[in-house]
């Protein structure tokens, strides 16, 4: 991504004023008339998403406004339509009441973002923001690690397949330091991963599945992150319609925030021992696909019965899962585009996450409002746990209909694999459907600056 985050300016900074409707006729009282006059004729409101400049005689920018809405408590966030709306400039942002300068860094960051891999851009337009030396790394390293997600999620499955994402797990290893092993094809059944080439042995030789296993850290307590890697999704012999299909280049959501949230772990050197785990397969047709009624076996020992190979995802985070338990972590993190349920729940902007660690909860929910990345945690109803054990295996992958809560099942499917321990489940959606400042319409990282910050804040 180009750098939007300066420690100095290129000249005089712009000044940036951020404006909730509350302070709307006091901040236009103090402005001089032909600043009201072009506010007005801008019908800037104080509106949460409206970013406008205002101009001098001469053609250059006097100050910009963003607005922050009509809430009490103001939302960093607000500050992403302003650096996708506003003209090139080094812009530098006033004080303003309950928004730390590393907040509002990090969401001007994060609206800057651009997908130009395919449509380059070359007279793209870069809006600046100054930010104190204090927050500019740690704000770089955000939104560095979010662009990171984004783009493996943009990118379509025929550039980013298993290997590709073996090679950038490989990236960062070397970047940090961290060892890696990756299991690929037949070589995952003698390895212990029979549910990851049960899902993707049927694609071609080049996108053959394989368990990623990347470690780092020699001192502290031990962290596992889990990520779905299905870098695309026909849904099996279970063929998913074409409207269905259409998105599934995103089904590897999971597997690119785990590789996010590890890379911002590792870059900011926090003293925990960190495994993150990634199946990356394809789940494609072909002779060697698994079939409705097919019993796999798992690393764990228990036995699925596969009642529909459109629920693949779940069937690969077990293997990955089990294995996470073998390093006895002391937290656990999974991610994965698992359920259309979740969405249905709480549709594409707010994640629901699972877990029976109530202290953990509540530490999610506090970084969750902290950090603006909103999580809202659904229950382990046990009630529903008889809907996934099956009649002639241990498991069954596809809950029977009378349990309806789709995304319920599917943590508790999960929970029978979890180490030990803390343990939480983040049914993710790493995709915006609809357009906003800020929120272009594509992969969205979602989740992973909560987690990141309650595990900054939990093992410092």
């Amino acid at each position: 991504m180009s750098e939007v985050l300066i420690s100095a300016a290129d000249g005089e900074a712009i000044p940036l004023h951020a404006v909730g409707k509350q302070e709307l006729d006091s901040f236009l009282a103090r402005r001089p008339p032909a600043a009201r006059t072009q506010l007005e004729v801008q019908s800037f409101k104080g509106a949460l998403g409206q970013a406008c400049a205002v101009m001098r005689g001469d053609g250059r920018i006097w100050f910009a406004v963003v607005g922050l809405g009509g809430e009490e408590r103001p939302d960093a966030m607000a500050l992403r339509a302003a650096s996708a709306k506003l003209p090139s400039g080094d812009y530098k942002l006033r004080g303003v009441r309950g928004i730390s300068g590393l907040q509002a860094a990090i969401a001007w960051g994060l609206g800057s973002y651009v997908f130009d891999r395919y449509k380059p851009r070359p007279s793209r337009r870069i809006a600046r923001l100054v930010v104190a030396e204090e927050d500019l790394a740690e704000a770089r390293r955000v939104c560095h690690a979010c662009a990171l997600a984004r783009d493996m999620v943009n990118t379509p499955a025929n550039d980013l397949g298993p290997l590709q994402i073996e090679t950038i797990a490989r990236e960062i290893a070397e970047h940090y330091r961290a060892k890696i092993k990756v299991t690929v094809g037949e070589d995952l059944r003698e390895a212990g991963y029979p549910a990851v080439l049960a899902v993707g042995r049927a694609a071609e030789p080049e996108r053959a599945p394989r368990m990623i296993e990347m470690t780092w850290g020699e001192q502290g307590p031990l962290l596992a992150i889990v990520g779905k890697g299905v870098t695309f999704d026909t849904g099996g012999l279970d063929l998913k319609p074409s409207s269905s299909m259409r998105l599934m280049k995103k089904d590897m959501g999971g597997a690119a925030h785990a590789l996010a949230l590890g890379r911002m772990i590792m870059d900011a050197g926090l003293k925990v021992r960190l495994v993150v785990l990634v199946p990356a397969v394809e789940n494609a047709v072909s002779g060697g696909a698994m079939r409705p009624g097919d019993v796999i076996s798992s690393r764990k020992g228990l036995s699925i019965e596969v009642g529909n190979t459109d629920a693949e995802g779940r069937l690969i985070l077990a293997d990955a899962l089990a294995r996470a338990a073998e390093f006895e972590p002391e937290l656990t993190i999974d991610m994965a585009t698992l359920t259309g349920a979740a969405r249905v729940a709480l549709g594409p902007q707010v994640i629901p996450f699972f877990t029976d660690d109530d202290k953990l909860a509540r530490e999610i929910e506090a970084t969750s409002g902290r950090v603006s990345d909103p999580l809202w945690r659904l229950p382990l109803w046990q009630g529903y746990m008889e809907a996934v054990e099956g009649e002639i295996a241990d498991l069954r992958n596809d809950p029977e209909g009378w349990a309806q809560a789709g995304s319920v099942t599917a943590a508790l499917f999960l929970r029978r694999f979890a180490p030990e321990g803390s343990w939480v489940h983040l049914d993710i959606f790493a995709w915006n459907p609809k357009s906003r400042a800020g929120w272009p319409v594509g992969a969205e990282a979602q989740a992973i600056r909560a987690l990141y910050d309650l595990v900054t804040r939990r093992f410092r």
